[in-house]
């Protein structure tokens, strides 16, 4: 429902941040930026660490730290936060899933399911240390 008096919203053309919350932000930095690859864009020990990801930036929060929001008046970021797993979908071609399956058991990471949606898309779903679900799927996903 839309208030008539309003102006029509303006239709956000893609997702500058996305964010998973983690407490053990050593764990996180050695599955993102160890076994993922990402490349770690800022670090503030026991608060956050932020990744790229193509054009947008991954954004974990230790969830008790930003709960509190920032004390620096130049920067007046509300506190937010989550508790429990979060999901985040990486886009992946084929054969970028088969070398991801390949690299996280290598590397000692249980799949929790690898299988095609009805419209032929393939996803490949992982747990991060803190159980966050990681999900790699092929765009055609949505279409």
């Amino acid at each position: 429902m839309t208030d008539r008096s309003l102006p029509p919203a303006p239709v956000p053309d893609a997702i500058l941040e996305a964010s998973l919350y983690a407490q053990d932000l050593d764990s996180a930095r050695i599955f993102y930026g160890g076994v993922l690859g990402l490349t770690e864009v800022v670090y503030a020990e026991g608060r956050h660490v932020f990744y790229r990801v193509g054009p947008t930036i991954l954004l974990i929060f230790n969830p008790d730290a930003t709960a509190q929001g920032s004390t620096d008046p130049a920067m007046p970021v509300p506190g937010h936060g989550a508790h429990g797993p979060g999901h985040l979908c990486l886009s992946a071609t084929p054969d970028q899933i088969d070398t991801w399956r390949t690299r996280l058991i290598a590397t000692g990471h249980q799949i929790d399911a690898d299988f095609q949606w009805p419209n032929g898309a393939r996803s490949l779903y992982v747990r991060d240390p803190a159980e966050n679900s990681l999900e790699f799927a092929e765009p055609r996903l949505w279409g």
